[in-house]
């Protein structure tokens, strides 16, 4: 009976609007392809893990908050460390597993079933050792966020109740996957082309990331297996970037949906959610730095940043300056100075990356002032406070305070930072009372807890506690 009336409603439809289609048009999706290029899935992994890693939504990405770049005006939950209310760790999972990994791996099927001629195979192969690149990308970063992540069961439609892999064990196995894709790239020869939103089909750009990732990776691990991360670091020293030019970024159009999600956040909600926060602005200030005109409006000539982690009037303190706020303001991933302050780590450490840990640390702060179009860095460099001779503190605490001002607007890579080298100093929000409330993690998703119980309990245990509380395994200090 459901059939018939089914087969009459269609009848009825056609009758009504004149539509002379044959009868199987009804079941044909036309604006949804059965398939879709491998090569336009990628693209959209890149869009959405761009988007992702830029935008500053309090569902999704908290990171510029945790690294006290900015603070909340108005709703100031998620600066006081609440990550449960809005449930933000489902948002990570929903945007990485969901959005990006599915389609690279929905990308990588199909880009290796599709038949290409013999002189078309190196740039398939390429194709497919830089999805490789995003995926250790990205699993590297959900390690980073939780200590553990669904890895050896994750994106497996037979299996719903994915068992969850160690933040050790995760990273082991991606230093591998890392290795084997970098040892097959061939620059040579091409890849996605104008489909590549980051790198344009550059091979030789991506060896580049590769190696810097590698980089980064390594370091992070340093206190936990300094072997392989000196091991690790040395050998990719020759290969990363070696210039601004090199910087990992997608470049984002002027309008809608390809704007930059700052813009999103800031300017097309119409919301004022967001000032600088005091903890980075005092630190500027103190050292009088030239990048805060790139960073922050003034406020009646002076920079004021909001109290960290209390209610601020958005009238009364400084601005996210209107360059970061413009459409186009590229949506960053990984770029050299970072890299320059990694290595300046290296060389503190002992490792032989061919340059100083002071040579490293002027690097990065130079290339930092060159991508924000700022002049000065020499003098900058000169002030007592600055030089990494003079400079107070530990190795640690010069580079981690200067890697943290250097890092601004990204916020995941200035949070990773603190946790590891314990710099900068941090303030305490309204409803913290030691500093010990600082999260050093995020907790995992809530509906884990009920819907996949036993694997939840099971990697809740392994790593002691799903606690904000929880050091990732790398972090020893």
């Amino acid at each position: 009976m459901k059939k018939v009336l089914y087969l009459i409603i269609i009848v009825f439809i056609a009758a009504v609007t004149g539509c002379t289609d044959k009868f199987e048009d009804f079941n044909t999706d036309k604006k949804h392809p059965a398939v879709v290029p491998g090569e336009a899935l990628f693209s959209n992994a890149q869009k959405q893990l761009a988007d992702y890693m830029n935008n500053t939504n309090v569902n999704t990405n908290i990171f510029k908050l945790m690294a006290q770049y900015w603070t909340e005006t108005t709703y100031i939950d998620e600066a006081n460390y609440d990550l449960i209310t809005r449930n933000i760790s489902t948002g990570i999972y929903t945007n990485l597993y969901l959005r990006v990994l599915t389609d690279l791996k929905e990308a990588k099927t199909i880009i290796e079933a599709t038949k290409v001629s013999a002189n078309e195979e190196a740039a398939k192969q390429n194709k497919l050792q830089i999805i490789e690149l995003m995926n250790v990308y990205v699993y590297s970063h959900l390690v980073d966020v939780f200590g553990a992540a669904p890895y050896k069961d994750a994106l497996n439609i037979d299996n719903v109740y994915p068992k969850y892999d160690t933040g050790k064990d995760i990273y082991t196995d991606l230093f591998t996957r890392l290795n084997a894709a970098l040892g097959k790239l061939n620059a040579s020869a091409g890849s996605y082309g104008g489909a590549d939103l980051y790198y344009e089909g550059d091979v030789a750009k991506w060896i580049k990331f590769g190696n810097s990732l590698k980089v980064r990776m390594a370091i992070t691990i340093a206190d936990a297996d300094d072997a392989l991360a000196k091991s690790s670091i040395e050998a990719a020293t020759s290969k990363v970037f070696t210039s601004n030019d090199d910087d990992c970024l997608i470049q984002y159009q002027p309008t809608s949906p390809n704007y930059n999600q700052l813009y999103a956040d800031l300017v097309a909600s119409g919301r004022h959610d967001f000032v600088p926060a005091n903890t980075i602005v005092d630190v500027m200030n103190t050292l009088e730095d030239p990048r805060r005109e790139a960073y922050f409006t003034t406020l009646d000539g002076e920079y004021v940043g909001g109290e960290y982690g209390y209610s601020n009037s958005f009238s009364q303190y400084s601005h996210i300056s209107d360059l970061i706020q413009e459409p186009t303001f590229p949506g960053l991933m990984l770029t050299y100075s970072e890299v320059c302050f990694y290595m300046a780590e290296a060389a503190a450490r002992g490792y032989n990356v061919g340059g100083t840990a002071e040579a490293w640390y002027n690097k990065g702060i130079t290339a930092s002032f060159d991508f924000w179009g700022v002049s000065g860095a020499a003098a900058y460099l000169a002030k007592p406070e600055v030089a990494y001779t003079t400079a107070t503190g530990t190795w640690k605490q010069k580079i981690g305070t200067q890697s943290w001002l250097a890092a601004y607007t990204r916020g995941i890579e200035a949070y990773t930072t603190w946790r590891r080298l314990d710099y900068p100093i941090l303030n305490l929000p309204e409803d913290a009372t030691k500093y010990s409330d600082i999260p050093v993690r995020f907790t995992f998703p809530v509906n884990e807890q009920t819907l996949n119980a036993a694997n939840y309990k099971a990697i809740s245990a392994a790593i002691g506690g799903d606690l904000i509380s929880t050091k990732i395994f790398w972090d020893k200090y």
